[in-house]
């Protein structure tokens, strides 16, 4: 038996990832399909019927025969569902769809949605949406993109191939290579970018032929599943739903599942065993957020999206995985490899590191994934709001290393206290739902602390410096020995120590004049008065002798490490000199 594909959609806030999902249901019911289309829990089933019947002959272009069921969007539009949807080695969805409004390009969410494609090793292909937005753009309801782009000036044409091959521009960068859709040659090696429009349905027809196409064509062996099998899905939410109490919405991937099954699923500290009391699906067309127009099914094939009633669901962790148990026997055995499969995404802890906390599953191995790639270390990670006691595990760090010393709380609260706390032990908690957007505030916040830090090193570091002391400006030979210098390189402070030639210390700089003006420091071309206790004129200091600011050891190693990128080419080979001489 084939499934019906999985289909994801992605993409930046306000791109139209919902405004997609409701023209191809608004499009079906123009079709008079509407009692074709079933709405599960978390998502929208649209029969091959409707597909063809919005396509139309395009699907001709294929050059094969549709067997496909149907699609099926993933109907929670954003990340969180995305990740949610997951199996072991990889996700649940066959085929990812990357929204981009092509007026603005590539945002935030864009690439955290590419990113995740990327970790999750998912095809996806782009849809380049707001057509109608483009500037001169002529709307023709419910066209073709080729029939209605041909009706269009030159100048709109040319304009959005531009604004498309910025996107273009932008995957490789990512390391995909794209084009548009009817110049693809070879769509396992090409990302096809559909143009379109969800406001008036332009473009609609293609998208809905290049993502049959594409799902059919090179994914039929995925697809093919044995219905008498016993069903495996993925948690998408765990919610309270009136007359019920907790019940757990699932996507269905794999065989079927029945009412009176027992399924094993994946909770925040082990896999429970329980029995099916009710399998629940909406109505066709009904908004099921609203929890209306529910009907009882005895048992329903992959794929799908069904909402379960059952005992002892509290606990269950959006994102795991659900098994149906074939027989008494395998129980165990079933309990056994949901076991197997929590433990392989359980997140590697370090001694130093960030606490991350978040909603689900999904949402936390994907930030967890995208800390690691930009080499952050974790010392806790767990779902949830953050508490007190996260506060404290952030506070274990804080003296060894403020960097540490963080909490990222992705789409999860701050509790009142566990914030009080964090404000008075100076711990930093990051809040936000987008990943990219957390990470960058993390390394906002670690290069002004670097910065913070490399300004107080600087103030107190000892730089290197070379003066020439003149001839003829020897004003007091002894007690302490007062005397004009040209700084040839680097610079010269009060309180610096000086060396000759040979390495020998000569004494601290304890006073600078220029032009009759004490100054606290002096840079290569000024001409400046030394006045240096210990040292003797003739003895340690000639005239026109060369003198160089002594740089002990620490000193140097301060300069190399921790003010490196501070210090000029000259300010190197100064630094190198200095230490040879000091050597000598």
């Amino acid at each position: 038996m084939i499934r019906q594909p999985i289909v994801s959609v992605l993409g930046h806030i306000d791109h139209g990832k919902t405004s997609l999902l409701d023209k191809i249901r608004g499009s079906a019911i123009a079709a008079k399909e509407a009692g074709g289309i079933t709405q599960h829990i978390g998502a929208t089933e649209i029969p091959i019927d409707v597909v063809k019947k919005i396509s139309g002959p395009l699907l001709l272009n294929l050059g094969f025969k549709v067997t496909l069921p149907g699609l099926l969007f993933i109907d929670t539009p954003g990340h969180a569902a995305f990740t949610n949807l997951r199996k072991r080695g990889g996700s649940i969805s066959d085929i990812g769809v990357l929204i981009v409004d092509v007026n603005e390009g590539f945002k935030p969410q864009t690439f955290e949605a590419l990113n995740i494609l990327k970790s999750y090793k998912t095809p996806f292909m782009v849809v380049a949406n707001k057509l109608d937005m483009l500037p001169g753009w002529q709307s023709h309801p419910d066209t073709p993109f080729m029939k209605s782009f041909k009706a269009q000036r030159s100048d709109v044409q040319m304009n959005l191939d531009t604004r498309l091959y910025t996107i273009v521009e932008e995957l490789y960068k990512n390391e995909y290579s794209s084009e548009r859709f009817d110049r693809v040659r070879d769509f396992t090696n090409q990302i096809a970018v559909v143009p379109l429009s969800a406001k008036t349905g332009e473009g609609l027809p293609e998208f809905l032929m290049v993502l049959t196409g594409l799902t059919q064509k090179y994914m039929e062996n995925k697809l093919t599943i044995d219905e008498k099998s016993p069903g495996k899905g993925a948690v998408l939410e765990v919610k309270q739903t009136t007359g019920l109490g907790t019940t757990i919405d699932v996507i269905l991937y794999d065989g079927t599942i029945k009412k009176g099954d027992t399924i094993v699923v994946g909770t925040r500290d082990k896999p429970i065993s329980t029995n099916i009391k009710a399998l629940l699906r909406p109505a066709p067309l009904e908004e099921i957020r609203l929890g209306k127009g529910f009907k009882n099914v005895d048992h329903i094939s992959a794929a799908a999206g069904i909402k379960i009633a059952a005992p002892d669901l509290d606990d269950v962790l959006a994102g795991a995985p659900v098994r149906v148990v074939a027989d008494p026997e395998s129980l165990s055995e079933t309990e056994q490899d949901i076991m197997s499969e929590l433990e392989q995404i359980k997140i590697k802890t370090d001694t130093m590191g960030v606490v991350v906390k978040a909603d689900t599953l999904g949402t936390l191995e994907a930030i967890v994934r995208m800390l690691g790639e930009e080499g952050i270390k974790i010392r806790k990670a767990g779902f949830g709001d953050v508490s007190k006691k996260d506060v404290l595990e952030a506070e274990a760090v804080a003296k060894d290393s403020v960097l540490n010393a963080v909490i990222f709380a992705f789409n999860v609260k701050v509790l009142p206290d566990a914030e009080q706390q964090a404000a008075d032990k100076g711990i930093k908690v990051l809040s936000g739902g987008v990943v990219y957007s957390l990470i960058d505030e993390y390394k906002a916040f670690v290069e002004a602390h670097t910065q913070k830090i490399k300004e107080k090193t600087l103030e107190s570091a000892v730089m290197p410096g070379k003066a020439r002391s003149l001839p003829g400006f020897v004003f007091r030979q002894k007690d302490p020995a007062v005397f004009g210098v040209e700084v040839v390189a680097g610079i010269i402070k009060s309180g610096y120590p000086l060396m000759d030639e040979e390495g020998n210390p000569i004494g601290k700089v304890k006073e600078m004049q220029k032009e009759n003006q004490t100054v606290s420091e002096a840079a290569p071309g000024d001409r400046v008065a030394l006045s240096v206790p210990g040292a003797v004129i003739g003895k340690h200091i000639k005239e026109g002798d060369t003198l160089y600011v002594y740089l002990s050891s620490k000193d140097a190693d301060v300069l190399k490490t921790k003010l490196k990128d501070t210090l000029t080419s000259e300010d190197m080979e100064l630094l190198a000199e200095i230490i040879e001489k000091a050597k000598e």
